[in-house]
C-alpha cells in the first residue's frame, strides 16, 4: 500500500492590489472608501505639484532673474527656453553680460502655493480692494443668483413634472414641447433677456431658469413614473383617487429620488450661471474670473474656480447627509 504523498501548497504571492479595493460586485470597506476618496484629490494635486516644482518635467519657459545686457529683457519676464538659450549664446560670444534665469511654466499655470495664497487673500480681502474685484463678495452675489433662479425653476418645474409623470394626458400635452425647448441653448436667449429685463440680475436669473426648468420637468416626470405600481393599485383599492392619490401615495413613494434629482439639477444650475454671467454683467464670480484673467492674475482665476468647486461639492455633501437623515430607509453602502 502506497503511503500518502503530501502535496505542497502553493506559495501565496503578494498581490499588488488588494481584493478589498478591486472586487467585482463587492463594495469596499468604509476605511477603504475613505482612503480612495482622499486619493482622488491627492493624486491630481501631486501631479500638479510635480509639474510646478520639478523643472525636469515640464518648464518650457525661463523666468528672467537678471536681464544682463539684453535690452528687451526685464526682471520677472518669462521667455521661451530656446530663445533664452540663443540670447545667452549670443551675449557670451559678443563679450556682453548674458541674461540669467530659472526654469518656469507659463503664467497661466501657477503653482499650488500661489493659488493657496490667493485663496487666503480671498478669505481675508484687503480693506482697499474694490468691491467688484473681491472674490468673497463676487461669490456671494452668484450664490444669491443661484438661490432665486433655482427656487423659481423648482417651484414650477417640480409640480409640473410630478403631474406629467402621474397623468399620461398631461404628460403627452406638455412633454413634446418641453423636449423641443430643452434643445434650445439657454445662452441664445441672452440678448433677449437683457433687452427685456435690463443688464443687472434679471437676465442671469432668467437664463439659469431656462437652462434648468425644462430639464427639470422631464427628469422629475421620469422619476415619478418609476413609482411602485403595486402601491398605486393598493391605494386605489382603498379609495384614493386623483390628486389625493398623487399627494398621499405617488409623491411619498418617489420623494427620495426626487430629492437626489434636485441635487443633480443644482449642479447644472451652477454651470448655467457661469454662462449667464457672461451676458451683460459687471458683477458675480464670472466677472471676477474674466477680469483677473485679463490682468493675467491666473492664481486668482484658479482660486475662484476652486472656490466654486468647494462650494458646490460641499453643498452636495451637506445635501447628501441631509438626505440620509430625511430618508434613512434609502441608505446604501455605496
Amino acid at each position: 500500500m502506497k503511503a500518502d504523498v503530501a502535496v505542497p501548497r502553493p506559495i501565496a504571492r503578494p498581490r499588488l492590489f488588494s481584493a478589498r479595493f478591486f472586487a467585482v460586485g463587492r463594495s469596499p470597506t468604509p476605511r477603504a472608501r475613505t482612503m480612495l476618496g482622499v486619493l482622488s484629490f491627492v493624486l491630481p494635486l501631486a501631479l500638479w505639484s510635480a509639474v510646478s516644482y520639478a523643472p525636469f518635467l515640464w518648464h518650457p519657459l525661463v523666468e528672467i532673474t537678471d536681464p544682463g545686457d539684453v535690452a528687451y529683457y526685464s526682471k520677472g519676464m518669462r521667455a521661451p527656453a530656446d530663445a533664452f538659450a540663443e540670447e545667452v549664446e549670443g551675449m557670451t560670444a559678443s563679450g556682453q553680460a548674458p541674461p540669467q534665469g530659472i526654469p518656469a511654466n507659463p503664467v497661466y499655470l501657477p503653482a499650488p502655493h500661489e493659488v493657496a495664497l490667493a485663496l487666503w487673500a480671498a478669505a481675508t480681502p484687503a480693506a482697499d480692494a474694490r468691491e467688484e474685484f473681491r472674490l468673497s463678495s463676487s461669490l456671494w452675489h452668484s450664490i444669491q443668483i443661484i438661490f432665486w433662479a433655482f427656487l423659481i425653476s423648482s417651484a414650477i418645474g417640480v409640480p409640473l413634472g410630478i403631474l406629467c409623470g402621474s397623468y399620461s394626458a398631461i404628460g403627452r400635452l406638455t412633454e413634446p414641447f418641453v423636449e423641443f425647448f430643452r434643445y434650445l441653448p439657454a445662452p441664445a436667449f441672452g440678448a433677449l433677456c437683457v433687452a427685456v429685463l435690463g443688464i443687472y440680475d434679471g437676465p442671469k436669473i432668467a437664463i439659469v431658469v431656462i437652462g434648468t426648468f425644462f430639464q427639470q420637468v422631464l427628469i422629475i416626470a421620469g422619476t415619478t413614473r418609476r413609482a411602485d405600481y403595486a402601491l398605486l393599485e393598493a391605494a386605489q383599492t382603498l379609495g384614493a383617487r386623483n390628486l389625493r392619490l398623487v399627494r398621499n401615495v405617488v409623491v411619498p413613494a418617489v420623494l427620495p429620488d426626487l430629492y437626489n434629482d434636485q441635487r443633480i439639477l443644482l449642479g447644472w444650475a451652477w454651470t448655467y450661471l457661469i454662462v449667464a454671467e457672461l451676458v451683460g454683467t459687471s458683477s458675480g464670480i464670472t466677472f471676477f474670473i474674466t477680469q483677473q484673467a485679463r490682468y493675467q492674475h491666473f492664481e486668482n482665476v484658479y482660486a475662484a474656480i476652486f472656490i466654486l468647486g468647494i462650494v458646490g461639492f460641499g453643498s452636495d455633501l451637506l445635501l447628501a447627509r441631509l438626505g440620509r437623515w430625511l430618508f434613512p430607509w434609502r441608505r446604501t453602502t455605496a
